[in-house]
């Protein structure tokens, strides 16, 4: 049967929200030219492109925490920052707000633990590692406050788990880099759903190939589609 004849699957798509910004902001938005409402545009039509003109789109679902809006006080400059009136703060808040507006999109919000100490970041420490920079040559912008995501990885295997078990969808597309999400990959492919991979063009460890089913890559742009594993049509 031709391609053009297979019947419509619906699909849902799964977006891991710190993977998603970080490698759109690696690959398109470097110089932070797209705020958070175009991001989230962005986003959608990336979705829509997992899905296409003949398929039904379930659900996009988008997995992520409301950022850290605390105060705190540099441990190099000893200057107090105020976390909500940053730029990050109010980028993540835009896209998450531009996000709730858009149909069939569903937020899944998890939880910022705050650490309460100060990490140098990774390209001073190799500075410091090569022995080009000293301690007393660090300044505010090499330290970052730890923060960690909590119960974002959980709500996506438990989405993933419910989608299959209740046999929603046909088809699941995962937007993520990670090998957390394979436990719930391996239960959805058990139930016969068709599990893709769209890891942003990013490489991919060679042994997730086995508990996919398809990997691809979109972008926002027409210029081009990065296909390597063919998934469902």
């Amino acid at each position: 049967m031709a391609n053009d004849q297979l019947p419509p699957i619906k699909i849902a798509i799964l977006i891991d929200g710190g993977f998603f910004i970080k490698r759109f902001n690696a690959l398109y938005n470097k110089d932070k030219r797209y705020d958070g409402a175009q991001v989230a545009e962005l986003m959608y039509t990336m979705a829509h492109k997992h899905v296409g003109k003949r398929n039904i789109l379930y659900r996009i679902f988008y997995y992520d925490c409301l950022p850290l809006g605390k105060k705190a006080h540099n441990p190099i400059s000893k200057k107090a920052v105020d976390f909500s009136k940053t730029p990050e703060f109010k980028f993540r808040i835009e896209l998450m707000e531009a996000l709730k507006q858009k149909r069939k999109v569903a937020l899944r919000v998890g939880t910022l633990k705050d650490n309460g100490h100060w990490e140098i970041r990774p390209a001073a420490t190799k500075e410091l590692l090569k022995g080009t920079k000293s301690l007393s040559d660090l300044t505010e912008d090499d330290v970052a406050l730890s923060v960690k995501q909590k119960g974002v990885d959980m709500k996506i295997g438990v989405d993933i788990a419910s989608l299959a078990l209740k046999k929603f969808v046909d088809q699941i597309v995962l937007f993520s880099g990670d090998s957390d999400f394979v436990p719930a990959a391996k239960l959805a492919r058990r139930e016969g759903i068709d599990f893709i991979l769209d890891p942003m063009l990013a490489n991919v460890e060679p042994q997730l190939f086995e508990h996919i089913d398809g990997l691809k890559s979109v972008t926002p742009f027409k210029e081009k589609t990065s296909k390597n594993k063919n998934p469902h049509p």
